[in-house]
């Protein structure tokens, strides 16, 4: 049986204003949370419509981390339902509830119910960039090449 090291663990203060239950891992090796909608009446979600669904969380992360929003793979490849801006990021210093950009990229109206899993959620530790102005960049092999320039393969 494959066993995984433990992760580092952070407390996390939540909110829960749905009727659903809290996010969780779905096994001991999942790196996200699954994110459920909670909705008062289903939303039909028309070809190419995208659409802000709440989740009824709110949450507290420590500062220095944040929170990223990802698609569910599952919903995306049986219904076509992806979401936009991703990853999302939730900011230390956000305090509003959480929602979910998705979009319906199938050929056919796809129905969100409350409770449906659809996105996940990952924490992430921040590094803060400084800038450290140049005249000049070092040189790579790489360089200005960019947007597919190692071919297909």
């Amino acid at each position: 049986m494959l066993t995984f090291a433990p992760m580092p663990v952070i407390e996390i203060k939540i909110i829960n204003q749905s009727s659903n239950p809290l996010p969780a891992y779905a096994t001991t090796g999942s790196s996200g949370m699954d994110i459920r909608a909670s909705l008062s009446a289903s939303v039909s979600l028309q070809p190419m419509e995208r659409v802000l669904i709440p989740t009824g969380l709110f949450i507290e992360l420590p500062e220095g981390y944040e929170a990223q929003i990802r698609p569910r793979s599952g919903l995306a490849i049986k219904q076509g339902i992806t979401c936009l801006n991703t990853p999302g990021t939730i900011d230390a210093d956000y305090r509003g509830e959480i929602k979910i950009i998705l979009i319906n990229l199938s050929s056919e109206v796809q129905v969100v119910e409350n409770g449906d899993r659809v996105a996940q959620m990952v924490f992430q530790q921040i590094t803060k960039g400084v800038w450290a102005e140049s005249a000049q960049l070092a040189a790579t092999a790489r360089n200005e090449g960019g947007f597919g320039h190692t071919g297909k393969q």
